[in-house]
């Protein structure tokens, strides 16, 4: 024993339930003491937490332009901590634990609002 404080790993938010409407191409998410988010696929698709998209540290992120239609085919638990979403351009890598969707919630709107001004500056779009 190094005599160093235990560290709680345990996730900030929890969610009650996580509803996948395939044809609204959304994922709803409730957490436990409130907070409730939409959260669209391609948001959360251009938002991935994988290294594929978020680099490998700070100022690496990836712009996933062309996903306005990307759907999700599936939602994967991993643990009881995080999923695993595997979307319809295949890309199915990244957990999204349970504090990153209620980040992904909370944030939601300034987060979009930052992606499409980089696809503006970037001359990128959201079609494909």
């Amino acid at each position: 024993m190094n005599g160093s404080p235990k560290k709680d790993f345990a996730p900030a938010h929890r969610p009650t339930e996580i509803r996948l409407r395939k044809e609204e191409k959304v994922l709803e998410v409730d957490f436990e003491g409130g907070g409730s988010f939409r959260l669209p696929a391609e948001y959360l698709r251009v938002e991935s937490p994988s290294a594929e998209v978020q680099g490998h540290g700070p100022g690496q992120k990836t712009i996933i332009a062309g996903r306005r239609h990307v759907g999700i085919m599936e939602v994967e638990p991993v643990g009881n901590y995080a999923i695993r979403i595997r979307f319809d351009d295949m890309h199915d890598t990244g957990l999204y634990s349970w504090d990153t969707l209620y980040e992904l919630g909370q944030n939601q709107e300034r987060n979009w609002d930052a992606y499409l001004k980089i696809l503006e500056e970037k001359g990128l779009s959201r079609d494909p």
